[in-house]
């Protein structure tokens, strides 16, 4: 490995520290090696630190990192937005090399900080770490594209895409027992809280509330900026007032409905819930696409989903899913038991997986990929 390649690697894994921390803006880590290559400065951006990486880590270097190089993830902006240019700050600080894995996917602003670089005489190296890159900011490029968060799909499931075995539990007791018959084992179990660590938003419907009972929330032990929000899809506002993400709410959870008692509103807004009013899609299942686009309107970049059946089918028909995550374990469930989607199927057609990775977790494996591109989404006001 040579020495561009471990400190961008350094650069990206700064940047990993800010998952959780930074959204809505894009995680950038940034290391500064004086002229005689030692590292005398790093940072990480983090949304509350308002300062940029690469200010952070220049501030920390001081004087020493005249003549230097700069290594970073993500383009310096070249705007002035809540801070300076950053690319006016890498220039007063006599920075002779910038080694950047990625231009912004901001088609605003993508390509200016490069060149305002390039233009004071700078060399400038792009495209090393490139693919680590984009895939830590896939949320941020589709957001800042678009308007909308980027759409991950997580299912666990059996070889025969089972989620679910038969019966159907209903009482409290039961619902207790279900949560120990998981499909997949522990190592999954604990990467599915990474995956919610990195989003911004959990979205299930409320039959899964219904039957699991679950809480929704980031078990990840990681720090978080913003609570993670715990989002239903409720057409006729059903879900229990004794069910725990009820009764946990905090103003981190979501409800979309079609049409509902008044009543039964103010039951639920009285213990904190927040509920969001949208008309049904033509099949008279919820409008999904309605409800990727408010959740964009609240600043949310990333949104895992994680429900049952009909979820799962109305999200992929909706043509709002972004990207895949399956688990799958070494089982099979049989005939009766509960299929990844719902009988009206994913719609559309056939879905081809782009660019997908392969993952094990112990016994199960999991199957990560694109059903679209976050950096050939058209821009906003185009889609």
């Amino acid at each position: 490995m040579t020495s561009d390649e471990q400190n961008i690697r350094r650069a990206l894994d700064l940047a990993r520290a800010g998952i959780g921390l930074v959204s809505p803006n894009p995680a950038v880590g940034a290391v500064v090696l004086d002229a005689s290559g030692v590292e005398i400065g790093t940072g990480t951006h983090t949304y509350e630190g308002v300062k940029h990486a690469e200010v952070l880590a220049l501030e920390r270097a001081g004087p020493r990192a005249r003549g230097g190089t700069l290594y970073l993830n993500l383009e310096p902006c070249s705007h002035q937005g809540r801070t300076g240019p950053c690319a006016d700050a890498v220039l007063a600080a006599g920075i002779k090399r910038v080694v950047c894995s990625m231009q912004d996917p901001n088609p605003e602003v993508a390509g200016r900080g490069f060149g305002k670089l390039r233009s004071a005489g700078i060399q400038v190296d792009v495209g090393l770490g490139e693919v680590e890159a984009k895939k830590l900011n896939e949320g941020f490029a589709k957001y800042i594209r678009t308007g909308l968060p980027l759409v991950t799909l997580k299912s666990a499931m059996t070889l025969d895409g089972k989620i679910a075995p038969p019966a159907h539990i209903t009482t409290s007791e039961q619902k207790g027992a279900q949560r120990t018959q998981w499909i997949t084992g522990e190592a999954a179990r604990a990467h599915v809280q990474k995956l919610r660590h990195q989003h911004d938003a959990v979205l299930v419907g409320v039959g899964t509330v219904m039957a699991d009972d679950p809480l929704l929330t980031d078990r990840s032990g990681l720090p978080r900026r913003r609570k993670l929000l715990r989002v239903i899809l409720d057409s006729y506002l059903r879900a229990p007032v004794t069910s725990r993400v009820v009764q946990t709410a905090d103003s981190d959870v979501l409800i979309f409905y079609s049409t509902a008692e008044e009543s039964a509103k103010q039951l639920l807004e009285a213990k904190g819930i927040r509920l969001e009013q949208i008309p049904p899609a033509t099949n008279g299942k919820p409008n999904f696409a309605a409800v990727v686009k408010h959740l964009g309107r609240l600043d949310i970049t990333s949104l895992i989903v994680e429900g049952g059946a009909q979820v799962n089918g109305t999200a992929l028909a909706s043509g709002e899913v972004d990207k895949l995550f399956l688990y799958f374990a070494p089982r099979i469930l049989g005939e009766g038991s509960v299929p990844f989607t719902g009988s009206e199927g994913i719609g559309g057609g056939v879905k081809n997986l782009k660019r997908f990775e392969l993952h094990r977790f112990g016994d199960d494996f999991a199957v990560e990929g694109y059903l679209r591109d976050p950096y050939e989404e058209q821009a906003l006001g185009h889609r």
